[in-house]
């Protein structure tokens, strides 16, 4: 945990951001954490970072020297911050090397995500399926558990032709949300935004987008940064699964 530059830190104001948020906070390493926000009942431990008026989920996914000196696919890094810059969660993967560069975007992986103790607050579980619209009895899912060993939720591939689809599910597997996304994955100076609707898709409640981040990165780093934007007032249990919806669609489109 001490690579990641983890540290105490005051517990959070009972207003979330009734302060100055970001001059006052501690930094390690020029990393700024948001406040440790007090324990909530009936809240998953590590939870409670979602539920301090958090709509918005910036993650940025780390520089690898080595996977671009190489070209071989290294162990995916992210950081998750709030709106206000400040880091809330840090995410890495666990994979096989082997795998990883003979499966590729279809790789199975877990992926810890960790707060700003040193705590594993949530654990993706991906495993080993198909995502071609050829083989729709064995499409894409990955599992959310928060904390790791209890299941809070899914993200399923939902079969189509052409587009990217997906559904949000909570631990009882009943559709909370669906995900739409584009077509075409490749577009030249603008974002990639896949919606968030309500279950009967009528309306949109949020989206998962790919932020244009320049021609030069884009073209040789395999670096991007990824936003989510869901209601306020979602419960945080699903708030968790959006964010593991945005790694499966990360992995299985970027």
């Amino acid at each position: 945990a001490g690579n990641y530059g983890f540290q105490a830190q005051p517990t959070g104001f009972p207003g979330g951001f009734a302060v100055p948020p970001v001059q006052n906070q501690p930094a390690v390493e020029g990393t700024i954490w948001m406040p440790i926000p007090p324990s909530i009942p009936n809240c998953p431990p590590g939870l409670e970072y979602l539920t301090q008026q958090i709509d918005q989920v910036l993650i940025h996914q780390q520089f690898e020297l080595l996977e671009i000196v190489t070209g071989f696919e290294t162990k995916n890094r992210y950081e998750l911050k709030n709106a206000l810059g400040q880091r809330v969660y840090f995410a890495e993967e666990e994979s096989d090397c082997l795998i990883r560069n003979c499966c590729g975007s279809a790789r199975p992986f877990s992926l810890r995500i960790i707060d700003n103790l040193g705590r594993e607050v949530i654990t993706l579980q991906r495993p080993l399926r198909c995502s071609s619209c050829c083989c729709p009895c064995c499409l894409q899912e990955l599992e959310v558990q928060a904390p790791p060993g209890t299941t809070v939720g899914y993200v399923v591939q939902n079969w189509h032709a052409c587009l990217p689809k997906f559904a949000i599910q909570d631990e009882k597997r009943t559709d909370i949300l669906k995900i739409n996304g584009p077509c075409f994955m490749c577009r030249c100076c603008e974002d990639i935004n896949f919606e968030v609707m309500s279950v009967d898709e009528t309306c949109a409640v949020g989206k998962i987008s790919k932020q244009w981040t320049g021609f030069v990165q884009e073209m040789f780093t395999d670096t991007d940064n990824f936003g989510i934007s869901f209601p306020m007032d979602l419960d945080v249990k699903m708030k968790a699964v959006m964010i593991g919806a945005c790694f499966l669609i990360v992995s299985l489109s970027f």
